[in-house]
């Protein structure tokens, strides 16, 4: 089993979805967990009571990672509560799919200040810190297939994504004399509430039985791999990109 006792993990995004498969699995493994939720407060408070379950220490904190104050004070509570951040997770996401020739101006913004920005603002906050400690740390992006898979009405996020990966990458060259880990994760197909924003319960189903692996990747799935990355196990790898996708972007003949 992995070992993350004795780490505290920031985990955005994680009252529901990838998030909380990543909360729930890092404290399972030892973690304490700062839980970050935006519009989800009392979902948030549920993961928070499984990570007790867990006999680990836990805050919930509401912040919009997309603006910099925020993100400031929630890594802030985080190291007045814990006295330190090891772990950064950005998970946090959004998606608004539309055809690009009607997308607004707007919305692609607003994709982008979340899923891009947001990575940014958490990051370096983050790292700052852990530079300062000078103990090193492990940064992860949770990314997507969607940053080399040109899926259609997806113009924003797909773009969100692919800025992720290098700002990860770019990352990762930079942070190494500071022992800092920056890796990436790509999820393929993944059963979480998102999802149900854009397909039936019937079609995620019948999606998922089409896939290589036969079932729609799982929120506990990206939450071992997190896991994995996030700890001593995995202290001889930066800048790496791990697909956990269940062979999604594999070629279907």
């Amino acid at each position: 089993m992995i070992d993350l006792h004795n780490k505290v993990a920031l985990i955005t995004g994680s009252s529901r979805g990838i998030g909380r498969g990543c909360a729930i699995e890092m404290a399972r493994c030892g973690a304490d967990i700062v839980i970050n939720y935006r519009t989800h407060p009392g979902e948030a408070e549920e993961v928070a009571e499984v990570v007790r379950q867990f006999g680990r220490d836990v805050i919930t904190v509401g912040a919009d990672v997309s603006d910099r104050g925020a993100v400031e004070m929630m890594v802030q509570q985080g190291i007045d509560r814990f006295g330190k951040i090891d772990i950064l997770v950005n998970n946090a996401a959004m998606s608004i799919r539309k055809p690009f020739l009607e997308i607004s101006v707007a919305e692609v913004s607003r994709t982008i200040d979340v899923c891009m920005w947001g990575v940014f603002h958490c990051s370096q906050v983050v790292a700052r810190h852990m530079v300062e400690r000078n103990e090193g740390g492990k940064i992860l992006m949770i990314s997507s297939v969607h940053a080399f898979i040109p899926f259609g009405d997806s113009v924003a996020y797909n773009t969100a994504k692919a800025g992720i990966n290098n700002m990860g990458y770019t990352m990762a060259t930079e942070l190494t004399q500071h022992r800092i880990n920056v890796n990436v994760i790509e999820p393929g197909w993944t059963d979480t509430p998102g999802e149900r924003n854009f397909a039936t319960e019937e079609e995620l189903q019948e999606g998922g039985k089409k896939l290589p692996w036969g079932r729609l990747g799982t929120i506990e799935d990206i939450g071992q791999a997190a896991a994995f990355l996030c700890s001593d196990a995995a202290d001889y790898i930066t800048g790496a990109c791990l697909k956990v996708d269940g062979g999604f972007w594999l070629p279907r003949y």
